[in-house]
């Protein structure tokens, strides 16, 4: 698959699982496997229907905006802000997905909570 079809398939798969659709995410999107990385995920597909619902019950009205999306050769990684609920909090996020033959399976990110204030003026996207 080329660099935006991998982009493509990866940003639906985050797209659909977080406006609440898991499991349409997985069986469209994920291969054979699903390794996650996420200690507060469990492996596999599972885990990531389990996380999604979990935290969409948590903050119901949960907004993401991916704001970047950038690949190479199997990898996508993708710049997003969080926006739990209306009035915070907000997390900037860092996704990798791998994929194989078109699929996700493999997911490693990095989150941080967006502070209040900042020590310069660039923000966080």
């Amino acid at each position: 698959m080329s660099l935006e079809e991998n982009k493509t398939v990866a940003v639906d798969f985050y797209k659909t699982a977080f406006k609440g659709e898991p499991e349409k995410a997985v069986a469209d999107h994920v291969g054979g496997y699903y390794t996650q990385h996420n200690p507060q995920a469990a492996d596999g597909t599972e885990g990531v229907i389990a996380f999604v619902h979990w935290i969409r019950e948590q903050y119901p009205q949960l907004h993401l905006d991916i704001k970047r999306v950038i690949a190479e050769g199997d990898m996508v990684v993708m710049h997003s802000q969080f926006v739990l609920s209306p009035d915070g909090p907000t997390w900037a996020l860092a996704d990798f997905f791998r994929l194989e033959d078109g699929k996700v399976v493999e997911h490693w990110d990095v989150i941080q909570e967006v502070p209040e204030t900042f020590a310069n003026t660039n923000g966080m996207f």
